[in-house]
């Protein structure tokens, strides 16, 4: 299996699981590092996810796992949750995210800027639709440098 086709049956396997607990796997990714191979979820929902919450569904899609067993070879499983600075790169994430808040960086500017705030309204065929001061503004994510959640401390 390639990486892609791993992340995704894992996000099969996960999903039910994710449901029963009450999370939401923001993404799955499948990679090979100096050590060995790494399967990490991704998991949140509207109040955030602490260890506990990781901990537990860690458990639970590590048994699911064990028991379909579609991964040749050993692999570490990580699960945290996105992080305040994780940019949104797959569909999954914009989806889930709509409605909030965002912070944009582009490569050139637009209407004489490179970086702002704006509410993710949308997203479709890679281009995620932000609403700023009243404008909406339409985004391929290739033309940003980034598009993450935005916290304010």
């Amino acid at each position: 299996m390639t990486s892609k086709e791993i992340e995704k049956t894992a996000l099969e396997i996960g999903e039910p699981v994710a449901a029963e607990q009450g999370v939401y796997i923001v993404d799955v990714s499948y990679e090979k590092r100096p050590d060995g191979f790494a399967l990490c979820f991704y998991i949140d929902r509207a109040d955030g996810v602490g260890i506990d919450e990781c901990e537990a569904f860690s458990r639970a899609v590590e048994a699911k796992l064990d028991e379909k067993d579609p991964i040749d070879g050993n692999y570490v499983l990580e699960v945290s949750s996105p992080g305040v600075d994780r940019r949104l790169t797959k569909e999954r994430e914009f989806m889930y995210y709509v409605g909030r808040e965002v912070d944009v960086k582009l490569f050139k500017e637009l209407d004489g800027v490179k970086e702002f705030t704006g509410v993710l309204s949308g997203y479709s065929n890679k281009t995620a639709i932000i609403d700023r001061g009243g404008e909406t503004y339409e985004i391929p994510v290739k033309q940003a440098a980034y598009i993450k959640l935005s916290f304010r401390f």
